[in-house]
């Protein structure tokens, strides 16, 4: 097929003319507060006094977009575009703009001379909107302010969405990051029948904010063999004259359809599900492509000096350099007198239903609800507090594999961890779902399918978090599991994406999403084989200094409490959920009934647990090891009646420590001195680092507590060593007890106490086990 063939004189001429208006747009968006459409002589008033934003990207990802439009139409696709360079906000605003996408969701930002004036304003100003590709950015599922995630996006989006095209923008700077640099491989996961298609369109545009790229600087044999060995099939449409470009992207889309509509057909009609070379462009221009050559003796246009801002507006000869450089897009052929946009313009816009700026996928809320079966019929038989015990992962396992099985057609449940779904027990889920590969399977292989629905055979926490979040925005539901430890990789993800629910949430266009929901297993209190580098709890407190309204954490003390809890996340929308739970065998404390009314509330009084009447000790337990222990020093102090009054207070809803003034899940002041008292001294036994229960109590009433918790010690030892080494075990919390209140001969009992701390000590290291004492203790 000739270049020629593909864009007739008229087409070439009008595609072009779309694309300067897309630049001309974007240039205005950056620099202009009146004066819109030039008609008089700029001058330094129209000029926005704090110019923020960037340029070197723009007129490659309008160049795309232009592109991408007579393709959509063309073929009548389902496509989306992600914007993965990040700052180039203005050219996907000014996109949606010319599409019309932008006034139909704005409608004050009228497509003439007035609403011009108002989109070129707000831009990256004060009450306005973003300079990334922010949640307001209408088609937008990927906020642009941090990079390395466009890629894992976009496959999640993909993911059981069998008509969907996601065009990946990405940066060569953000290629460099690992979450991107990893995100390759993805292709390996994909079910052409099942599954939509990613088409990643790398930019080279040779710069990052002072630097080169190292893929623009390696040689085309090597770029080459990268990319092939990733598994793609490369296209190249690389040059700087604009006619030449058109030509080489039309040509190349075509072929680039072909390839897809191949593979679909292939998948289809007759069954080849093997995985194919996946197309995709690497597309060369400039780095601010049409803008500013020179100034002041130095290269703009192909350097990195285009990142941001080419013309900083300080000196005056600049105004008549901006104004040249936007009247080079022929604005005149652009707009009508009223600002209006030019009818050969706006018909190579696809049909409404069609736009990217309007695309159902992008703000879908929710698709399809979950069908979740009732968690009563997984939960334990329990008669006696203490009287079983059971792993909880091992028991959700079954619940979440019903998940899977009560929403087989819809095909809107994923469970993403990377390599841990056994390690974390749930293998009860792979009864019936498997895990999702499409690459070379062998015969020993275990639970391997190219149409599983389980994301856990790519060791990546980037990935599967990059992938999980882009399948909740486009409408679906999901769960990460990971060790406590290793989703810290994921911090950063975890804040954009709160921050992506939070901004989401005071736009009245945008639908709800599932929530985001974590849970964290192989905790810090069972790394016990692990050793210190398996050993963190500190996602909670990085997950707690997010907004009030976004953020929940939740910490069962057993099976039934964790059923529960999980259940009310899968309902919740618009949420960052963290469920911290446990793998191991241990005691079961609440029945289906006890469990449901306890999580109801976030916190409880075990009466079971504790004495009638005001209480002389407060023990309140956060997670299922301090639980344990804290029942266990119970049982302690009740052998020697010391007739000590102790209020047992188990707390499964983290949030509720804080004040209702401060997150809507908190306790008032009354509720909470109700629970707490106003001085009784309180010992907090937590799961995590006890700096941030005193954070969570500042503002309460009662400042008469200990805090127990995670101290930053740890090894390959005894489970219970581990709890000893951060006094957070039994004989501690009798000591602490002891000395908080005042009572007869405490000093004889507080010795004992140390004494068994002695002979633990000794014991493991004789034996490597811990004491009779402690492995065969139980609740009486």
């Amino acid at each position: 097929m000739g270049i020629n063939k593909v864009l007739k004189k008229d087409e070439l001429i009008n595609i072009n003319k779309y694309w300067n208006a897309l630049n001309y747009l974007s240039v205005g968006q950056l620099y202009l507060l009146s004066n819109p459409l030039l008609k008089t002589p700029l001058v330094r008033s129209d000029i926005k006094k704090k110019i923020i934003g960037h340029w070197g990207t723009v007129p490659g990802q309008t160049f795309i977009y232009t592109h991408l439009n007579r393709i959509i139409k063309k073929y009548d696709l389902d496509m989306i575009y992600i914007s993965g360079p990040g700052h180039g906000g203005n050219a996907l605003v000014s996109a949606s703009y010319l599409e019309g996408s932008y006034s139909k969701i704005y409608p004050n930002i009228t497509r003439d001379e007035e609403g011009l004036q108002k989109l070129f304003k707000q831009f990256s100003f004060p009450g306005g909107v973003s300079s990334h590709v922010a949640p307001e950015t209408p088609g937008s599922i990927h906020e642009g302010g941090e990079l390395g995630y466009s890629l894992s996006h976009a496959f999640g989006a993909v993911l059981d969405n069998p008509n969907l095209i996601v065009s990946c923008v990405i940066g060569d700077g953000e290629a460099e990051t690992g979450p991107l640099a990893t995100s390759w491989q993805l292709n390996k996961f994909i079910n052409p029948k099942t599954d939509g298609i990613v088409l990643p369109i790398l930019h080279l545009n040779g710069y990052k904010i002072s630097n080169p790229t190292v893929l623009s600087r390696i040689t085309d044999e090597e770029l080459d063999a990268f990319i092939w060995g990733n598994g793609w099939k490369p296209y190249y449409v690389s040059g700087s004259d604009p006619t030449k470009m058109h030509e080489k992207m039309a040509e190349v889309l075509e072929k680039v359809i072909k390839d897809i509509k191949s593979i679909k057909s292939n998948a289809n009609n007759k069954g080849i599900t093997k995985r194919p070379f996946y197309p995709m462009i690497v597309l060369r221009t400039p780095k601010g492509w049409t803008g500013i050559k020179e100034e002041s003796g130095k290269e703009i246009e192909g350097t990195f000096r285009a990142h941001q801002v080419p013309l900083n507006m300080q000196k005056e000869e600049h105004i008549k350099m901006l104004e040249d450089w936007m009247k080079s897009y022929h604005p005149e052929e652009i707009f009508n007198e009223d600002g209006t946009i030019k009818t050969e313009i706006l018909n190579l816009n696809p049909r409404e239903e069609k736009l990217m700026g309007l695309s159902h996928y992008t703000n879908p809320g929710i698709i399809n609800e979950l069908n979740i079966p009732d968690f009563k019929n997984y939960a334990l038989d329990i008669k006696e507090h203490g009287d079983l015990i059971a792993s909880d992962m091992l028991e959700l396992g079954g619940f979440i594999r019903d998940i899977f099985r009560d929403n087989t057609n819809n095909r809107n449940f994923r469970l993403f961890g990377p390599d841990e779904t056994l390690s974390n027990r749930l293998s009860k889920v792979f009864e019936n779902e498997k895990r999702t590969w499409n690459a070379l399977s062998k015969s020993n292989d275990e639970y391997l399918s190219n149409t599983g629905r389980i994301m856990d055979s790519y060791l990546s926490e980037h990935v599967c978090e990059g992938m999980l979040e882009g399948y909740l925005l486009t409408g679906r539901h999901g769960l990460f599991v990971s060790y406590e430890a290793f989703v810290r990789v994921i911090d950063s993800m975890t804040s954009q994406h709160a921050k992506w629910i939070k901004v989401t949430k005071e736009i009245p266009w945008r639908k709800p999403i599932a929530s985001l929901n974590y849970i964290l297993s192989s905790n810090v209190w069972g790394q016990d084989h692990n050793g210190f580098t398996h050993q963190d709890p500190g996602f909670i407190d990085h997950i707690v200094n997010k907004k009030a309204d976004i953020v929940r954490v939740y910490l069962p003390c057993d099976t039934n409490t964790l059923l529960s809890v999980t259940d009310h996340c899968l309902r919740s929308f618009n949420y960052v959920n963290v469920i911290v739970a446990s793998k191991h065998p241990k005691y079961q404390w609440l029945s289906y009934i006890d469990a449901v009314e306890h999580c109801k509330k976030g916190l409880s009084i075990w009466p079971w647990a504790s004495s009638e009447g005001e209480p002389d000790i407060v023990i309140a337990t956060i997670g299922d090891t301090p639980t344990l222990e804290g029942l266990a020093a119970v049982s302690i102090l009740k052998k020697y009646n010391l007739n000590i009054k102790i209020r047992f207070i188990n707390i499964v809803d983290l949030m509720k420590l804080q004040s209702n003034n401060l997150h809507p899940h908190g306790l008032s002041d009354t509720e909470y001195d109700e629970l707490f008292t106003l001085n009784t001294p309180i010992i907090f036994i937590y799961h995590g680092y006890p700096s941030l229960i005193r954070e969570l109590t500042y503002y309460r009433h009662n400042k008469n507590l200990k805090v127990l918790g995670y101290m930053e010690e740890g090894t390959i030892t005894t489970s219970f060593d581990m709890r000893v080494q951060n006094k957070i075990d039994r004989f501690h919390i009798v000591i602490d007890v002891l000395n908080s209140i005042d009572i007869l001969n405490k000093d004889i009992i507080i010795k004992e106490m140390n004494e068994k701390l002695e002979y633990h000590n000794s014991y493991i290291k004789d034996k490597g086990i811990d004491t009779d004492e402690v492995i065969n203790w139980k609740w009486e």
